[in-house]
């Protein structure tokens, strides 16, 4: 391990940093959110599009918030501060910073809460709540949805705060001996648990025919709307907007190639994402099982294709531990975004910063989330759930309006501090600056616009 010249931790290495982003951009936006929304929007055709948008938009945007967060090496927040080009950058820019955090928080709100539904079911298939050892009907599941998640708030909360007490632990070590290190034995785990995954689905009798659906675009489908939504999603899956990787490359080593580690990053989510479908769509299509059920797709719909599996119950269980390692490794991350700012903007002690943090969350956004769909059903904002309702603020306005700032900050204030903090060849950092100056600010307008 080295450090900066203000004795600012870095990592260990460039495969540990790209490991521990690609578990902070993995989460449930490749696991859960990702397989539905290609159920939902024609399959092949949402799988070219994402995989064009990655280029177009992800890599440019993973550069943007990586040369933001090594320039001067601070937190999310006063990574919006300093000098550029010989002027003091004015503190108004730090409003990004904030709202970051803000849809930080709004994140973890639900995102915890989602770990929760996850480790009920590994609960449930353990006990043998949930029994899949003969086949099941939707009416099955979705009364076990109802009876142990939507109708189960003290049991819920309870796997809940086990989960955010397992993230307390982790973070309590430290941004090297706790998430480095833990992601170093997580990662190649969710690895593994999504390779068995897929060689047990693609082995399936009429596994093709799912395999077909997800990779054969059927181009009828691709519309400027599509093309929206699936721009949307690199946004979610890349956790741009967030503060994530603004926070994580702020422990990144001067001397690392900034392009190279964001092609990696872009690269390595693209392929874990679309390792999810080949675990889901196969076993689908196999036991006819509607690929469009939206976000109910892994709770309600998968418990069904396992149940007519060799081993139902032990794959179901494998599933479901692959989903909340994901989970874990982006929770980390998320968390520490507001960690190190609380920690570096206070005098707090740094698990004095992570109790506040996450008890924070846990009372103000954790228990509201879970509530909202029982006791607190009737409170409604903008006409959503508070669980819905912090997904749609920080997932449709906050992070799209943060990552915008963040291209206008280094095209229009950074300017020619960004192209010495990128340090790659002329052509490719004029190409890069030039496109995230005047391109990238359009289309992510367009996004905003359409996802209002």
């Amino acid at each position: 391990m080295t450090t900066t010249k203000k004795a600012r931790q870095s990592w260990s290495s460039q495969l540990t940093y790209v490991l521990t982003v690609a578990g902070a951009t993995v989460g449930f936006g490749a696991t859960w959110r990702f397989p539905y929304l290609v159920g939902e929007n024609g399959g092949g055709a949402y799988v070219l599009l994402f995989c064009i948008a990655m280029i177009v938009i992800g890599i440019p945007m993973i550069l943007v918030e990586n040369v933001i967060g090594r320039r001067i090496q601070r937190n999310s927040v006063d990574a919006f501060s300093g000098e550029a080009n010989g002027k003091p950058i004015r503190s108004a820019w730090k409003i990004l910073g904030y709202m970051g955090l803000l849809g930080a928080f709004g994140i973890l709100a639900y995102y915890m809460v989602l770990g929760g539904w996850v480790l009920t079911y590994i609960g449930s298939l353990i006990s043998g709540k949930l029994d899949l050892a003969s086949p099941v009907t939707i009416e099955t599941t979705s009364a076990f949805f109802s009876e142990h998640i939507k109708d189960s708030p003290s049991t819920i909360l309870l796997y809940t705060a086990l989960f955010v007490g397992v993230n307390y632990l982790i973070l309590a070590k430290g941004i090297m001996d706790g998430i480095e290190r833990s992601v170093k034995y997580l990662m190649p785990i969710l690895f593994l648990f999504l390779l068995v995954m897929i060689v047990r689905n693609v082995t399936l009798p009429g596994a093709w025919e799912g395999i077909s659906f997800y990779l054969i675009p059927d181009f009828s489908k691709i519309t400027k709307e599509l093309f929206v939504f699936v721009l949307g999603q690199v946004f979610f899956a890349l956790s741009l907007g967030f503060g994530v990787l603004i926070t994580l490359s702020s422990y990144l080593d001067k001397k690392e190639n900034l392009v190279k580690t964001a092609t990696i990053t872009a690269v390595v989510n693209t392929l874990i994402a679309l390792a999810a479908g080949f675990m889901i769509f196969p076993s689908l299509f196999t036991f006819h099982v509607a690929p469009n059920s939206g976000p109910t797709l892994v709770f309600q719909s998968l418990p069904i294709v396992f149940s007519h599996m060799w081993a139902g119950s032990v794959f179901a269980t494998i599933f479901f531990g692959l989903l909340i390692i994901a989970a874990l490794t982006t929770s980390l991350t998320i968390y520490e975004v507001l960690i190190t700012v609380l920690q570096e903007k206070t005098r707090l002690t740094r698990r004095a910063a992570i109790a506040l943090t996450l008890s924070a969350i846990f009372v103000l956004g954790n228990i509201p989330s879970v509530l909202g769909d029982n006791q607190w059903q009737a409170v409604r904002m903008m006409g959503l759930s508070i669980f819905d309702a912090f997904d749609y603020v920080s997932g449709n306005v906050l992070f799209i309006l943060t990552a915008l700032g963040s291209a206008v900050f280094v095209g229009f204030v950074l300017k020619d501090e960004a192209k010495k903090e990128l340090n790659s060849s002329p052509r490719l950092t004029a190409l890069w600056f030039n496109y995230v100056k005047y391109i990238i600010p359009l289309i992510i307008l367009v996004i905003f616009v359409n996802s209002l």
